[in-house]
């Protein structure tokens, strides 16, 4: 009898390193932006294009003493990334990105019980926050069915700020959504 290979099976966790900011560049691009994105659900190219990250952006998330840029592995491949960032009594999640390729599969959900278990247990955080785009319901809907709530909170999106892209509508904006870690 053949068993199924689960999301985790053969993952493997780091901290990101130097080495490896193309990679993790390449790999958060392609998640976010052009049409390599199209073969997943998480793609933005309908809403902005341009970078979606730069590898200075990224080192600085590694280099950020608060913050580690937590790195997922699957047979030496880079296959996904999340930021973790201590921000006092909550920690922040951003920069997930999930291979095109693997969307779908459970891998996401993986990686975020992950991360929010290693931001409990590291800092002793209560609660995760992050901002999404208000405009991808599919994507807030998917974070909500995690436990994540909105909560109407509104920041504005960095128009003309090259550096997160070049915006196709103009009614973006970040909420911030926030879940309870028990």
């Amino acid at each position: 009898m053949e068993t199924a290979a689960t999301p985790a099976s053969g993952l493997t966790f780091r901290d990101a390193t130097d080495t490896d900011v193309d990679a993790l560049v390449a790999l958060i691009e392609s998640a976010y932006r052009g049409d390599a994105s199209r073969a997943g659900w998480t793609t933005e190219a309908d809403i902005l294009e341009g970078q979606r990250t730069d590898p200075e952006s990224v080192l600085e998330v590694i280099k950020s003493p608060d913050s580690r840029l937590l790195t997922v592995e699957r047979d030496g491949r880079v296959v996904a990334c999340c930021q973790l960032e201590h921000r006092g009594e909550h920690a922040y999640f951003g920069m997930f990105a999930v291979s095109p390729a693997l969307q779908g599969s459970g891998l996401g959900k993986v990686i975020i019980a992950e991360a929010e278990r290693r931001a409990r247990e590291t800092w002793g955080v209560r609660e995760m926050h992050m901002t999404v785009i208000s405009v991808r319901n599919d994507l807030i809907a998917w974070y909500e069915r995690r436990g994540y709530r909105r909560t109407g909170r509104m920041t504005p999106f960095p128009y003309g700020d090259e550096r997160f892209g070049i915006p196709q509508r103009d009614d973006l904006q970040f909420e911030l959504l926030v879940k309870e870690l028990v």
